[in-house]
């Protein structure tokens, strides 16, 4: 019986004993959680984070670099304080925020290191650098942040900011992770994937106060960062900041292409900003007081501002479409008849040419009614109708009506009325010409923006086809841009047709509405104005022009708000740019001084 209980007692102890392996081994091996808490305590994981590709000018001049800052991170565990008003002032915090930041750390993890003062400057850095051995517990980490060699080109370069929580949701690589950065607005957001790099980890040894101990098995798990991918875009940086010059207390927009390749010089948009300004630890307040700014900077009016009318240039596209259509000529010649639409002052008759160089308002009220009335159907409104719909299959293959396609996010489409709207408006098949006449001078349901005018230009330079304008030309080592910005677009306009709007361009220049402040001495700038009817105040000034006539190099739009006369503003400041791109430190610069002095009414 005794012997009986000896086998009970020691088969009690081996069953006992298999319990506490079993649950050792689930402990070491394969629940990972307490595995993971145990390396904890003695390891130290820390983020390597890339360094964010550069960003240059088409000449290689940086535009954007990094510039170094560091993040101070605590584990509360491992905080021991001896003198907390030393503390307060070497890292220049109250009391209170120390006291919500240890609560905020504490919450989030005892025994896990994250964030206590974010973006600390290199300069500051080196004044409390030495103090940090003195405070067990808190950490640096190292990472950059962007910084601007000039103060030009906000709305186009963006910048970045910390990913929010709908961003998190939104990923779906699960790349990012709480406190990472990313592009948010501009080539930043566009070339994200590029640009940001691949983090690596370096796994460090603690002891239990928080010295460092040195890396963990030699450094073999560590994962280096790999940086981003450089980027070289199209801009001709002495040229932007030129053109943000003369656009300096007004309200507008400049965009200039290479017609050839679709590369853009210039995308100014007025009033801007510092870019400088939404880096670092100061972009909360920064961006809080550009937002609520009335004149709204950080709006990218280039590729945004699709309201615009296009005013008066609208008459070299209606000229493009009438001589397609056939229903117009080199030779037609119209009366101006001011009972039709208001003009201003020229001779009585004008064939083509002379209409495009003096900008007559009647002569293209009759050449659009040509297109819209071209008598395919006996009912009038429905002949309106198919002369709307055919306009408008031309217009689109001007890249009008839809976004072009840029590499920048949030372009904007541009407005092309069409045969439901009016439908809408005026009840179906109760509209005519007589109710949308105002189109025929650029004016009424139109909207295009400045970007799409400027391309529009770059057709007219190019005698039929456009390249989607671009502001990235080459990603990394390839040298080459994305390759939806190798293909040519055209027209459904014959080449034929574009030597005469060319003609007329260049005389609009030499001795029509443009030729006091956009001719210049031994180039053939070709050009056209527009005045822009504005009902909430004075006029816009538009103009657009490429140079040279033959072999362009270069074709803008400018838009200046509220400054009348396309002839004036406008004209001027294109001339300038014109000038300054073809002959650099040649140029006279003659209208300068009137650019600056910004009184374009008078």
């Amino acid at each position: 019986m005794n012997e009986h209980k000896k086998y009970i007692v020691q088969g009690v102890f081996v069953l006992v004993g298999l319990v506490f392996l079993t649950k050792l081994f689930f402990i070491q091996i394969v629940n990972s959680d307490y595995k993971q808490a145990a390396d904890d305590n003695i390891i130290q994981k820390i983020i390597d984070y890339p360094y964010r590709g550069v960003i240059s000018d088409r000449n290689g001049e940086l535009l954007v670099h990094n510039s170094p800052i560091y993040d101070l991170q605590v584990v509360p565990r491992e905080v021991s304080l001896n003198d907390t008003l030393a503390f307060y002032k070497i890292f220049h915090i109250t009391q209170k925020e120390f006291e919500q930041k240890m609560k905020a750390a504490a919450s989030y993890s005892w025994v896990k290191p994250s964030i206590f003062i974010k973006q600390i400057p290199l300069e500051e850095f080196a004044s409390i650098q030495d103090h940090l051995v003195n405070y067990s517990g808190f950490y640096i980490t190292a990472r950059t942040t962007r910084a601007y060699s000039k103060p030009i080109l906000a709305n186009a370069l963006g910048y970045i900011g910390e990913i929010d929580k709908k961003g998190l949701n939104l990923d779906t690589t699960n790349y990012y992770s709480q406190g990472d950065y990313i592009g948010i607005s501009g080539l930043e957001a566009m070339y994200e994937d590029w640009l940001r790099g691949k983090r690596g980890e370096k796994i460090k040894m603690v002891n239990a106060k928080g010295i460092e101990q040195g890396s963990f098995k030699d450094g073999k798990l560590d994962k280096k960062a790999v940086p981003g991918v450089n980027l070289g875009s199209t801009i001709d940086s002495d040229l932007q900041v030129y053109a943000e010059k003369l656009l300096e207390n007004k309200v507008g927009s400049v965009v200039a292409i290479e017609p050839s390749t679709g590369e853009i010089l210039v995308m100014t948009s007025a009033p801007s900003y510092d870019p400088n300004l939404l880096s670092g630890r100061n972009f909360g307040s920064n961006f809080n007081k550009l937002q609520k700014d009335t004149l709204y900077p950080l709006f990218n009016r280039p590729i945004m501002a699709d309201v615009y009318p296009p005013g008066s240039i609208f008459k070299l596209i209606q000229t493009l479409i009438g001589l397609q259509e056939n229903v117009i000529y080199a030779e037609t010649d119209f009366e101006c008849n001011k009972n039709l639409i208001g003009c201003h002052n020229h001779g009585p008759n004008e064939n083509l040419l002379g209409a495009i160089r003096h900008s007559c308002n009647p002569y293209f009220y009759k050449v659009f009614r040509r297109i819209i009335n071209q008598n395919k159907h006996e009912n009038t409104y429905k002949d309106s109708q198919i002369g709307l719909e055919v306009w408008r299959e031309h217009l689109l293959s001007f890249g009008m009506g839809k976004p072009l396609g840029i590499d920048l996010p949030n372009e904007k489409p541009g407005i092309i009325p069409t045969t439901a709207y009016y439908d809408k408006l005026y009840g179906k098949g109760r509209w005519k010409f007589s109710n949308i006449y105002s189109l025929a001078i650029g004016q009424g349901e139109l909207g295009f923006s400045p970007l799409q005018i400027a391309n529009f230009t770059t057709i007219i330079a190019n005698r039929g086809y456009y390249i989607k304008p671009h502001l990235i030309k080459a990603i990394g080592d390839t040298n080459e841009p994305l390759p939806q910005f190798n293909e040519k677009h055209f027209t459904t306009i014959d080449r034929k047709h574009f030597d005469l709007v060319v003609d007329a361009m260049e005389k609009v220049v030499e001795s029509g509405t443009g030729q006091y402040r956009a001719k210049l001495k031994d180039i053939k700038v070709c050009g056209k104005t527009g005045t822009v009817e504005n009902p909430h105040g004075e006029d816009h000034s538009v103009f657009i022009a490429f140079a040279p006539k033959d072999n362009p190099q270069i074709a803008l739009s400018v838009y200046v708000e509220n400054a009348g006369q396309g002839a004036r503003a406008a004209a001027a400041i294109s001339g300038l740019l014109i000038e300054k791109y073809l002959k650099g430190d040649q140029a006279e610069l003659y209208f300068e001084d009137y650019v600056m002095t910004g009184e374009f009414l008078y």
